[in-house]
């Protein structure tokens, strides 16, 4: 599968032959959603959390007679019918991660790329590099590839300036090729690749 390279001013820079295997198969939506779900799982607090009634505070004493008084029996109000009393099961602190094997990870990548491959949604740069951190600048060069919400992904080293001045600019995010991931991904409207970082996911997938 043959895509153009541009710089980051929008000019040509030839063209990099890419993997079919990773960037032209057909998307599989159900993939894609069983990794994002698995990560928004995996990153939820899950800090939730009510007392039940053995946590709050209050007298356990009979604080009504057994028979005779015309109601229910009650043995203390801590019981959760009352009014400052326990919630009967409510939420705990706990982990909401839930395992996914590793091929159905790589797999949901592979599809996510394609899917941004085939929705024309994929700009492959030849490098992610800066003269000096200024935000004004790099803003300027991405209005003329067109970028307004963006995922660009460079090789196993960022550039220190070109990270530094993409850092106050909304909607667009910098990650080494280590971090790509199927959530990012699917959150931006363009996934921009260096060839580096290309040439590390074929070499990852390979």
């Amino acid at each position: 599968m043959e895509l153009e390279v541009k710089t980051l001013e929008g000019g040509a820079a030839g063209s990099i032959t890419v993997s079919d295997e990773i960037f032209g198969l057909e998307p599989r939506t159900d993939l894609i959603h069983r990794v994002v779900r698995w990560q928004l799982a995996k990153r939820q607090v899950g800090s939730h959390k009510t007392l039940g009634r053995s946590e709050v505070t209050g007298s356990t004493k009979k604080f009504v007679r057994q028979k005779g008084s015309g109601g229910a029996r009650h043995g203390n109000k801590k019981a959760p019918q009352f009014r400052g009393g326990g919630r009967a099961f409510g939420p705990v602190v706990r982990d909401h991660g839930h395992e996914l094997p590793k091929k159905v990870r790589a797999l949901g990548l592979k599809h996510v790329l394609s899917a941004k491959a085939k929705a024309e949604s994929l700009i492959i740069v030849e490098d992610a590099k800066a003269a000096e951190a200024k935000t004004k600048a790099l803003k300027s060069q991405f209005s003329k590839l067109g970028l307004s919400s963006a995922l660009i992904i460079d090789g196993a080293e960022l550039d220190q300036n070109f990270a530094l001045a993409s850092r106050n600019i909304p909607h667009v995010d910098v990650l080494p090729v280590q971090g790509i991931n199927v959530y990012d991904v699917m959150r931006a409207n363009t996934l921009v690749l260096t060839k580096a970082a290309v040439s590390a996911l074929e070499e990852r997938f390979k």
